[in-house]
């Protein structure tokens, strides 16, 4: 990991829905405080465990938050797109981390310490209330995809988590390929389900004209269908 050379004062108009709840006195302290940092591929920003020091913002790039299960199987439980706000719920809890967060390919972050944070959402109700609609939000998410990966069949399963990505991340120009580019371990994290099985599975879809698929690329023929695999688990 390390410093950009970008100043922070560069990256904040792209915090501009947290950034016009501050006073200037707030901004400045905010200014002050944070600092912008980039990440590889594949580099962890924090790990399951730790303590949280800092409330993170994913500018650019892409991030996977995952946590270890049984045996040692990763599972990747949310993604974070540009620009959104995350690492911060165990330190409002007073807890650790309980999962960890990964690049998923070079991404750009701005870090603020949990005090600064702190500090503002002692005076400033709106910041309050900006942290509190994510958060209930993150846990409708949440919610839905644990009943989603728990109780759908496999080919639901890896149907949800496709229609999850496109709803996170979006198509390409074409409107049908998904704009992130996951390996067949990945998407099976992500289904809760083995990467042969998650293999097999996009192999039926691309038999079945639901999908293509070229390398990590994949083209979404059918949403209809898909969205009908998804509904009927």
């Amino acid at each position: 990991m390390s410093r950009k050379s970008v100043k922070m004062k560069d990256i904040l108009p792209q915090m501009s829905e947290l950034t016009q709840l501050l006073a200037a006195e707030e901004l400045e302290l905010l200014e002050k405080h944070a600092t912008v940092h980039t990440y590889k591929k594949n580099e962890t920003l924090y790990k399951e465990d730790e303590t949280p020091a800092y409330l993170h913002c994913l500018v650019d790039g892409k991030v996977k938050i995952c946590k270890e299960g049984v045996g040692g199987r990763t599972q990747i439980v949310r993604v974070i797109r540009p620009v959104d706000y995350f690492g911060y719920r165990p330190a409002f809890a007073g807890e650790r981390y309980a999962s960890s967060a990964i690049a998923l390919e070079a991404a750009i972050v701005v870090k603020i310490p949990i005090g600064t944070i702190m500090r503002l959402l002692m005076t400033n109700a709106r910041l309050g209330l900006f942290f509190l609609e994510r958060l209930a939000k993150d846990l409708g998410t949440a919610d839905s995809r644990t009943v989603n990966l728990t109780q759908k069949h496999i080919r639901g399963r890896l149907a949800e988590s496709l229609l999850f990505l496109r709803d996170s991340y979006g198509l390409e120009e074409d409107g049908s390929t998904l704009s992130i580019y996951l390996s067949r371990e990945e998407l099976a994290n992500l289904s809760n389900m083995t990467t042969a099985n998650a293999i097999r599975t996009l192999s039926a879809f691309a038999s079945e004209k639901l999908l293509a698929v070229d390398g990590r690329k994949i083209k979404i023929i059918d949403f209809a269908k898909l969205e009908k695999v998804s509904r009927m688990g």
